[in-house]
């Protein structure tokens, strides 16, 4: 029985938490990577992006809740989220249009509009803060947990206990459902096959006759409701506060460029690889070990490498290996 209390263990504090952060993860690095693909740039508001997107979401999803307005056991955010989506989306081709067009006419270097997005990030982070305020705000409601951890103890006989959060199953399950229409939508549609075309080789996509400004708004529409659908799904799992998304563009970011800038399977994987690398890092061992070695070999110590305060430096660390060794990334993604 230990070492299934063990694995038990390990599942509720590192596999579940880690899959459904990998998850989030995963839909935040396709929007960079769908960015830098087709526009050939680093968008550093995309977490920002993600922040707004969460923002209007939750308004929506307190107006709603004013109005007495449920969503069952499952979040009431989920109603809301289509609207939250369609602002976002709104948000992202005005600021396309009034900042990141002339640019892009302008045929500028790309460290340029990267320099940009860095403005546009500011710009976003303050209004987010200005409406919403700095503090956490918890949105969340319906059925908290799928399984709980007495339950799972009395259906088991196990000293350990499993719980399972709803928001942690409807994030696996959303970024499912998610990841399946994009790719359905890159490969099976003519309009994603023309983003495709642009993505490879934009002078030829030119001559074939494909419109570069709709090609580059249904990015920009794509990447604001991935954004928004992360930013959402991050916030029930955890809490939503707007300097939290700024710190995320790190693993974000860490997460593509681990899978390979421009690959949008490679972004998927690397947002697993991050997330689980994190997890695991800052996770102290001594219960888990406590149940599979004899007592007195039990450790004194919580085996933990790193504290959960260093866990975006496991990101950063990973970046810069992944840099240094293999800058195309697992997947050899795009290097320019």
């Amino acid at each position: 029985m230990e070492p299934l209390n063990a694995l038990v263990a390990l599942a509720n504090f590192v596999i579940v938490p880690a899959t459904a952060y990998g998850a989030q993860l995963a839909l935040g690095a396709l929007g960079v990577t769908l960015i830098y693909g087709i526009l050939r740039f680093s968008n550093f508001a995309h977490g920002d992006t993600m922040a707004f997107g969460a923002m209007v979401t939750i308004l929506l999803t307190w107006w709603l809740q004013a109005q007495d307005v449920t969503f069952g056991v499952l979040p009431t955010a989920l109603l809301a989220l289509p609207a939250g989506i369609a602002v976002t989306a709104l948000l992202v081709l005005a600021t396309d249009r009034v900042v990141y067009r002339f640019y892009r006419r302008q045929r500028v270097a790309p460290v340029i509009l990267v320099i940009v997005s860095m403005g546009v990030m500011f710009v976003m982070n303050g209004i987010v803060r200005f409406v919403i305020g700095v503090d956490d705000q918890v949105f969340a409601d319906g059925a908290r947990f799928l399984i709980n951890a007495r339950d799972f103890r009395d259906l088991t006989g196990l000293d350990e206990g499993l719980a399972i959060r709803t928001t942690q199953a409807i994030t696996l399950v959303t970024a499912i459902v998610v990841v399946a229409a994009l790719f359905w939508f890159l490969n099976r549609t003519r309009t994603g096959k023309s983003m495709r075309a642009y993505s490879d080789n934009e002078d030829l996509a030119l001559l074939s006759g494909i419109d570069p400004e709709r090609v580059v708004a249904i990015t920009w529409i794509i990447v604001a409701a991935l954004a928004t659908i992360a930013g959402v799904l991050y916030g029930l799992d955890k809490t939503f506060k707007p300097f939290t998304y700024f710190q995320l563009l790190l693993p974000i970011f860490a997460a593509a460029i681990v899978g390979g800038l421009g690959s949008p399977v490679g972004a998927i994987a690397g947002g697993f690889v991050i997330a689980f690398s994190e997890v695991t890092v800052t996770y102290a061992f001594k219960k888990v070990l406590g149940y599979l070695l004899p007592d007195a070999l039990e450790p004194a110590g919580l085996m933990q490498l790193l504290s959960t305060d260093y866990k975006f430096a496991v990101s950063f660390a990973i970046l810069v290996i992944v840099l240094l060794f293999r800058p195309t990334g697992l997947f050899r993604g795009q290097t320019s």
